[in-house]
Formats: structure tokens, sequence, C-alpha cells
């Protein structure tokens, strides 16, 4: 739990783009700042200095530590301050024990100050990120963004394939992440032009960036081809859409794998990298995940209050007689939950991981609900190694005799 023994003032910031709005409490209650900041380190500095010159220790809370939340963050810091992050949706449920339904910065500062106040448990404590942290951050949010472009101009892609050739949206829409087939898409977008181009064009072309697959990748486009006889109107316009569409698709990818090397470089020179890069199924990206979004475990007490934040407690709904069983919150930190939840998935050639799975399977989940209690099953160890600072180890079932 956050110590909060001694501090002398606790100011909630709720944060914006242009300025924040900071009210001030005393450990007693009293309200001595009440005010709208502007987002400049000089305004924010005369408040801290102010403040911690009159009273004593201030801490200083928010409720978005990264973007907009990061000026006020170091220069609190910077100015002797201890800094701490309540929640979102902690701050939301907290925030419906307060009179009134009114949502104003002023309300929502107040809040965050009495909340920290008087209910310090609520709070996560903020470490200084340091220059190789901050960066990460930076850069995983960048691949998100990346990310959600490539999904949503290959859905684009598969989309107009179906719509006017099922049959090679089959061949070529699930191999869309390959090099070779968007350089394929960009030279010759349509039907007409991949039967026009031929066999030996389109197998010369393709060879290059896929040697082992180019013959058969070529025959399965023929075949396709073959398949439909009517040309769907409108067909003509992929000339022009599906080679845009591919460009733009091979660029994200291309910058994508750029972003990548930069964050393996990154991980090289943290000291956790190893230990979390040990574990099966945790690869360059997810690794970066962890650390930006866990650190190196010290704010978690304990593997349950991780596998809380990371919304794989499994919780129970029950009233009188009426059990409803276990599920998976919706709660916790989406980014971290989706990271445990992928590793999980890419894990399941790891032995350990698979028989885990299995019994889970055995007992009649799902496939997901499965995956879901593997990645339960690994924060705990995720926990421990980065407690202990060890390397992933597999358990060798012991012998019995015979």
């Amino acid at each position: 739990m956050f110590d909060t023994s001694d501090i002398a003032v606790f100011l909630g910031l709720d944060v914006g783009k242009g300025d924040h709005h900071g009210h001030g409490l005393t450990a007693a209650g009293k309200t001595v700042f009440d005010k709208r900041l502007p987002n400049s380190e000089p305004k924010l500095r005369a408040v801290f200095d102010k403040l911690t010159a009159k009273f004593g220790r201030v801490l200083v809370i928010v409720d978005q530590p990264a973007s907009i939340g990061a000026l006020p963050l170091a220069v609190a810091r910077d100015a002797g301050c201890e800094v701490a992050y309540l929640p979102g949706l902690a701050m939301r449920r907290i925030a419906d024990l307060y009179p009134g339904e009114a949502k104003t910065d002023a309300r929502d500062a107040r809040v965050i100050a009495d909340a920290a106040r008087t209910m310090p448990h609520t709070l996560r404590a903020l470490e200084l990120a340091d220059e190789t942290a901050a960066q990460l951050t930076v850069l995983t949010g960048f691949d998100q963004d990346l990310a959600a472009e490539a999904t949503r101009t290959s859905n684009r892609l598969r989309g107009l394939l179906t719509q006017f050739h099922p049959s090679l949206e089959r061949v070529l829409g699930p191999r869309l992440d390959h090099p070779a087939v968007t350089h394929l898409l960009e030279q010759h977008g349509s039907p007409a032009a991949l039967r026009k181009a031929g066999r030996r064009r389109l197998v010369t072309l393709i060879r290059p960036k896929a040697p082992r697959m180019a013959e058969r990748l070529v025959d399965e486009i023929f075949a396709a081809l073959d398949e439909q006889t009517v040309v769907v109107p409108g067909t003509t316009t992929l000339d022009t859409v599906v080679p845009s569409l591919a460009r733009s698709l091979a660029a994200v990818h291309e910058q994508r794998r750029a972003v990548e090397a930069q964050i393996g470089e990154l991980l090289e020179a943290h000291p956790l990298s190893k230990v979390l890069t040990s574990m099966p199924g945790v690869g360059v990206r997810t690794a970066a995940t962890l650390l930006v979004t866990v650190g190196d475990g010290t704010s978690f007490p304990t593997a349950a209050h991780l596998a809380s934040y990371a919304g794989l407690a499994p919780a129970t709904k029950s009233s009188g007689s009426s059990i409803h069983g276990e599920h998976a919150p919706r709660t916790g930190n989406r980014l971290l939950k989706r990271a445990m939840f992928l590793s999980a998935f890419a894990a399941l050639h790891d032995p350990d991981s698979r028989a885990y799975y299995d019994r889970q399977r055995d007992r009649g989940k799902t496939h997901t609900q499965a995956l879901l209690r593997l990645a339960r099953q690994r924060i705990s160890v995720l926990f421990a190694m980065l407690r202990d600072g060890t390397l992933y180890e597999t358990r060798t079932p012991e012998a019995v005799p015979a």
C-alpha cells in the first residue's frame, strides 16, 4: 500500500491538454488549493514550490500518468514532491461515492485528492522512468498504432477480394502479411491482371521474396482464378484500389519491422530483457509491453495483485444460493491483458504450457477459457521471475519408479 503517513498536502490533478485543475487537501481534509494550472513548467513549479515551502511534503496524484500527465509528474519530481497514480476505473467508482452528478474538472481533481487522502490503498506508485523505459513507452505505442493500421488495411483488402473474387481471397487473404503477396498485389491487383501476367512472370516476380513458396502459390492462384468464370461488376476498379492498398500495407509492415529493431536494441540494454524473453511465448514486442506496463514488478506485493491489475484474476458472482461461477473480469490493464493472452497462445509449443492448457480443456473449458487460465498461471511465473531476477526454467517431471 502507498505510504501517506507523512504527507502534508494531497494535490489531485485532473490533467488536460492546455491546463490542469488542481485541488489540494491537507491530511485533515482542509482545502488549501483549488484552481486551474497552465500546462507549463514555470507555473507548475511555482505551485509545487509554494505548497512545499508552506506545508511540507506534497503528494501529487494524477489519473493519467502518460501523455498529457507526463510534464506535471516530471516537474513534481524535480521539485521534490512525491507522485502517485489513481487508476481511472478506481477514480470513476470512487466518484460515485461523492454527492452530485456533475462531471467537472474541479470535482474530479477533488475526488482524486480526497481518494488519495482517505483511501491510499487505491494508489499506485510511479517509479522514476529511465530513458530506456521512456523510449520503450513511445515505441510500443507507435507499434500498436501501426498494428491497428495494418489490420485496417488488410481487412479492406480482404473485403474487396471477397466481394469480387472469393476464391482468390481464400488463397491470398491469409497471406497478406507476407511481403511476397503484397509485392504481387502491388503489380497485379485484379484477377484479369494476374491471369494476363502468366505463371512464369508471377513466379519470377515473387521468387526473390518467397523462394520456396513461389511456384506453389502461383499454382494456387491460377486454380482459384479457374474456379470463377463470371466477372462481378466493378472488378476493373481493383486495378486501381488493390495496388494502392497493397503498397500502404507493405509500408506499414516495413515500419513495424524498423520499430521492432529499435525496440530490440533498447531491450538488449535493459537488465530485465533476458529474464522476460526467457519465458516461452515472450518475444521482443511482448517483453517491451511487459516492461512498460509492469516494470520490475516491485509495485505489486503479490502475484494476485499483478493478476488483478492485468484483469486475469477470476471473479465469482454469487448471491445467496445462486452461484454463477468464475469468469474473467472486464477490468484491468487491457494492454497487459492482451499481451499475456497472446503470449499464452504463442507458448503452446512449450511442453509445460501445453500440458496445462490440455488439462483445462479436459476439464471442459473452451479454447479461450483455457488460454485465459494459462495466462493467469503464467502471471504467477512472471511475478516470481521478476521478484527473484531468474530466468524461466522448464519443470522436469520426477521419475516414477517401476
